[in-house]
C-alpha cells in the first residue's frame, strides 16, 4: 500500500483554508449529530472553517410549513407543493424523526420564489422509495419555466437543502435528465448543509451518466457548489451507487467540500469515459466524479474512503478537458478506496498536469 502524507505549507493560508469551527462569527451547529439511526452528518474530525456563503441559509421566517404537528400531516404533496412556490420551507412533524416518501421528485419553478432553503430540522428524510429521484432543479428544463435568454449561467434559483437526509431515490427510470439519485441540479446555484445520502442509486451503466447522491451541471459565474458537513454513505449498507460517481458527479462545475464523509459508495459501470469498444461505459469516480474544463476541486477536512470502482478513481475521478483545472485537498483523509486503475496519486485519476495544492492530507 502507498501512504503519502503532505506536510503542512503556506498555501493552507492563501487558500482561505484553516482549523476550528468557527468562521467570521459562524459556529456550525450540527443536528445530525446523533441521528436515529444511520451515520451522522459530516466528518468529526474534520475541523475546517466555512465561509459565511457556505453556512446554512436563514429560516427565522420560513415561507411554508409542512405540516401541522404530527407526522401524518407532513405529506409529500405538502413537500412537492411547497418546492413549486419556493422560498424558505420547514416541517412541523412532530418531535420525532419523519420519513416523506414521494412518488414522484419535488420540482423547482424557475419563476417561484428566487431562494429556496429546505430545512428537515435534523428530524426529516426525504425518501424515493426507491423509485423516484427525490429533487429536480434545471434553468434550462422549459417545463419549470425559462426566465432568461442564458438559463446556463443564471443567478437564480438558489437552492440550500440543509439538515436533511436523502433515501433511497432512484432515479434510474429518468432519461431525458439521467443521473441525479437523489438531487438534479442545472443552473443558478446550489448549496449542501448538514445532509446524508443514503442508498441512492442511478443509471447502472453508462460513459458519463452519474451521482447517486447529487449530479450538477452549470453554476452561475462557474461559482462552487458547496457541500459542508454532509456525508454519502458513511457505513456499510449505507451507500450510494450510480455507474460514476457514486457520491456525487458533474460536468463543468467546481466544488468546494469541508468537513464531510464520503465511503461505502460505489461506480459500478463498465468501460470507462469514452466506453471501450464491448462495453456500455462508466466505473469512475467512487466518491467523486468531476469531468469539463477549467473547475476546481477543494476538499478540506474530509474523509474518503472505503469507496469502490470498476474503472478509474476509486476516491475520486478528476478531469479537465482542457488541462485547466486544480485539485486541493487540504486536512484530509483518502484511504482504502479500491477497484480501478490509471491512478496519479492514490485512489485519485487525473491528468499528470493537473494543478495539485496538498496540504497536510493523507493519502493511501
Amino acid at each position: 500500500m502507498q501512504r503519502t502524507i503532505f506536510p503542512p505549507l503556506v498555501a493552507l493560508l492563501a487558500a482561505g483554508f484553516g482549523c476550528g469551527g468557527e468562521s467570521h462569527g459562524i459556529y456550525f451547529h450540527n443536528p445530525l449529530a446523533d441521528p436515529a439511526s444511520g451515520p451522522p452528518a459530516g466528518w468529526s474530525e474534520g475541523h475546517c472553517d466555512i465561509p459565511p456563503e457556505a453556512g446554512p441559509g436563514d429560516v427565522s421566517d420560513p415561507t411554508t410549513v409542512v405540516g401541522t404537528g404530527t407526522p401524518a400531516s407532513c405529506t409529500a404533496e405538502a413537500f412537492v407543493a411547497a418546492v413549486a412556490l419556493g422560498g424558505t420551507i420547514v416541517f412541523d412533524c412532530g418531535p420525532d424523526p419523519v420519513t416523506i416518501t414521494l412518488d414522484e421528485p419535488a420540482k423547482v419553478f424557475n419563476d417561484a420564489l428566487p431562494e429556496i432553503v429546505i430545512d428537515g430540522g435534523g428530524l426529516v428524510t426525504l425518501s424515493g422509495g426507491g423509485r423516484s429521484r427525490i429533487l429536480y432543479m434545471n434553468t434550462c428544463d422549459p417545463d419549470q419555466h425559462w426566465t432568461t435568454s442564458h438559463c446556463q449561467d443564471q443567478d437564480h434559483p438558489r437552492l440550500t437543502v440543509q439538515n436533511l437526509t436523502f433515501a433511497d431515490g432512484d432515479s434510474r427510470n429518468e432519461t431525458e435528465y439521467d443521473g441525479g439519485g437523489a438531487i438534479w441540479v442545472r443552473g443558478g446555484r446550489f448549496k449542501v448543509v448538514n445532509c446524508r445520502f443514503f442508498n441512492n442509486v442511478c443509471a447502472d451503466t453508462g460513459p458519463d451518466v452519474g451521482g447517486a447522491g447529487i449530479r450538477v451541471f452549470d453554476q452561475y459565474q462557474d461559482r462552487p457548489v458547496f457541500v459542508v458537513n454532509s456525508t454519502f454513505g458513511g457505513a456499510e449498507g449505507y451507500g450510494n451507487t450510480c455507474s460514476n460517481g457514486g457520491g456525487i458527479s458533474s460536468i463543468g462545475v467546481s466544488w468546494t467540500i469541508l468537513n464531510s464523509r464520503f465511503s461505502h459508495n460505489r461506480a459500478i459501470g463498465n468501460g470507462a469515459n469514452p466506453a471501450q469498444p464491448g462495453t456500455p461505459g462508466g466505473g469512475s469516480g467512487g466518491a467523486i466524479y468531476n469531468d469539463g474544463n477549467t473547475m476546481t476541486l477543494s476538499i478540506c477536512g474530509t474523509l474518503i474512503e472505503r469507496n469502490e470502482v470498476n474503472a478509474h478513481g476509486s476516491a475520486i475521478f478528476f478531469i479537465s478537458n482542457n488541462h485547466d483545472g486544480t485539485l486541493r485537498i487540504h486536512d484530509s483523509t483518502i484511504r482504502d478506496n479500491t477497484g480501478g486503475s490509471w491512478y496519479a496519486l492514490p485512489g485519485i485519476s487525473m491528468h499528470d498536469d493537473t494543478t495539485t495544492d496538498i496540504v497536510d492530507s493523507l493519502l493511501e
